[in-house]
């Protein structure tokens, strides 16, 4: 029988889910717009003012990236997965020097996607078409995580009705099918106001369990405690409380190149491109410490659910559950279910944004390449029906990394990514760089990403993006876009001494 508890959390879950819905469709007619020409259905015709790009933004941030792979990572390996908390925070000092900049050169030259600049800048069908495959492929792990943790979620909430994998399985699906129809019908704008409902429930969440939990089981230093005498009987240990000197670089290379890779995503592009003005990216992007802040707190919950010792037992070995189950074993069930909703809506609304943009760069970026007569309208509707597409590909790749390792999958994408940094980020600053030493230098460093990757795992499934080096374990991301940027500077030195003097 089940009992009321649950009854109430499922009630609570399901009426803010309806609203969560509502909310989704109705923004459709938000700042209204041609939801018939792609620049209003993914970019909301550049509505978006400074609070609501912090929210929209913030919603790129506080993925299940955030409130499921890093608590399960820190669960299962300790201090290295902190590595989050000083990413988070570099990763606004770049995007404030270098994103107002591809907003202001995309405003005046009508730019959709970063790609569209690429284009332009270096005058290369090849190189743009590479960087938007990237972007596609790239985005396919990280809405994959967003997929992991709304299933850490159903399995924790529906674990009482007993056939919890076919249940979970199948109000994923529906979930996915109803994100998929208001994508589809409200683009961007959908994204946006759900994610101001997604955005007050996890911070209201986290500002609850950090306090009480702490207070109820005895504070930090107890929940240190029992972590390091647990981590100490792992294989290989975990230490929770110090780093290893054995992994300093590691830490290092994953939070600097974790950094740098975020805002190449299609899906942080896709968000600062929607703002309406410059102005717009800077203030938001001012006021994005304050999720850092959250995320630094949430890294934490690894370690408190280890003073909470039936939400311990709820976890076994599945890292992935350990947020959900820490909520389930310490708050009442009115607030379960409300906090449950935040998380799972946490999964649907990024995985909304990071749909649409790869939407833009197959519809904008390849197909328009070689169908350039394609009509505005009929641009939109291909970016439409492949946003719906690629929410469902993702799926694919939960299978590739066990469940508790699920932060993998955002690293996997953080690698390929980075390699879009030479003609993005350097392409804005500087036109020295030569086109084919930007492809060069992206084949090189995504076919080494790829290769150390498979070699680290020894063709098991993946449960490491690092690899040994004369400097220690180093995160694939920096070894293979050093590679790409000696290719490509090489190249471009080699190719600039044999280019003919303009004639005057």
């Amino acid at each position: 029988m089940i009992s009321s508890n649950t009854l109430i959390t499922l009630l609570v879950f399901a009426a803010l889910f309806l609203v969560f819905v509502i909310i989704g469709f109705k923004a459709a007619n938000w700042r209204k717009g041609d939801m018939n020409i792609l620049h209003e259905w993914a970019l909301s015709g550049n509505k978006i003012g400074t609070f609501l790009m912090w929210f929209l933004v913030g919603a790129d941030i506080y993925t299940a990236y955030t409130f499921i792979a890093v608590p399960s990572g820190v669960f299962a390996k300790g201090s290295i997965f902190f590595f989050a908390v000083p990413y988070v925070m570099a990763t606004f000092g770049i995007a404030m020097v270098v994103m107002p900049s591809l907003w202001k050169v995309s405003k005046d030259k009508g730019y959709v996607t970063a790609v569209d600049f690429v284009k332009d800048k270096f005058n290369s069908k090849t190189l743009a078409i590479l960087i938007a495959l990237t972007g596609i492929v790239a985005e396919l792990p990280y809405i994959a995580l967003q997929i992991v943790g709304m299933k850490a979620v159903l399995q924790v909430m529906l674990l009482p009705f007993g056939d919890v994998k076919t249940i979970s399985e199948t109000a994923l699906i529906i979930s996915f099918v109803i994100l998929a129809v208001f994508t589809y019908w409200s683009g961007i704008r959908g994204a946006v106001l759900t994610a101001v409902m997604k955005d007050v429930i996890i911070l209201i969440t986290v500002i609850v369990i950090i306090i009480f939990v702490p207070l109820a089981y005895g504070g930090f230093s107890h929940a240190f405690a029992v972590a390091g005498h647990i981590g100490a009987g792992k294989k290989p240990p975990a230490d929770y409380a110090t780093l290893p000197p054995v992994l300093v670089n590691a830490y290092i290379s994953l939070f600097i190149l974790s950094a740098l890779a975020l805002y190449l995503y299609p899906h942080a592009i896709n968000g600062v491109l929607s703002a309406k003005s410059a102005k717009s990216v800077r203030l938001s992007t001012a006021l994005l410490p304050i999720y850092g802040i959250g995320l630094a707190f949430l890294a934490l919950f690894g370690i408190l659910v280890y003073a909470v010792p039936a939400a311990l037992k709820t976890v076994g070995g599945n890292g992935t559950l350990v947020v959900p189950a820490l909520i389930q074993s310490t708050m009442p069930s009115w607030f379960t279910g409300f906090a449950f909703l935040g998380i799972f809506i946490g999964g649907l609304v990024p995985a909304a944004i990071m749909a649409i943009s790869q939407a833009n760069l197959l519809t904008r970026n390849i197909i328009k390449e070689f169908k350039p007569d394609l009509t505005p309208e009929a641009e939109t509707k291909i970016a439409k029906w492949s946003s719906v597409i690629f929410k469902f590909l993702a799926l694919g790749f939960v299978f590739l990394v066990p469940e508790t390792y699920s932060i993998q999958l955002q690293l996997l994408g953080g690698i390929l990514i980075v390699q879009t940094l030479p003609p993005i980020f350097i392409g804005l600053y500087t036109k020295w760089l030569d086109k084919n030493a930007l492809i060069a230098g992206w084949l090189v460093g995504t076919v080494s990403g790829i290769y150390f990757v498979l070699r680290a795992n020894a063709g098991h499934p993946i449960v490491t993006t690092f690899m040994k080096t004369p400097y220690g374990l180093l995160y694939v991301a920096l070894v293979a876009l050093i590679l790409n940027l000696a290719v490509t500077i090489l190249w471009s030195i080699i190719a600039g001494a044999f280019k003919k003097p303009a004639i005057r």
